[in-house]
């Protein structure tokens, strides 16, 4: 069963307030796994099978050091959810359901 999951990775050490280079790498690694995300302004939600998610994360995490970074501080939630499949889009709609009432 797929799971979601929300990384933020954030590079420190690096001379600069601004990470947005850093996270539109990140965001190549993500688009050549071909794995469904969706971008926000604090992190990206992931979905897809646990274990090549994690592999992903890996990934992601290590292209600051890549780019120069002294320090990368990643953060990960997930969403594991195995009574029955769930999806990014099923979450969202199941919320947009109850504001309607």
């Amino acid at each position: 069963m797929a799971v979601i999951m929300e990384v933020s990775v954030a590079p420190l050490g690096t001379g600069s307030t601004s990470v947005s280079r850093y996270v539109a790498r990140c965001l190549e690694v993500v688009r050549e796994a071909g794995v469904t995300y969706q971008l926000t302004p604090m992190g990206t939600i992931l979905e897809g099978e646990l274990d090549e998610l994690l592999s992903l994360v890996r990934r992601m995490h290590e292209v600051p050091f890549g780019e120069g970074a002294a320090r990368v501080v990643t953060t990960l939630k997930i969403d594991d959810r195995r009574d029955k499949e769930a999806s990014m889009a099923g979450k969202v709609r199941a919320v947009e359901e109850k504001l309607r009432g």
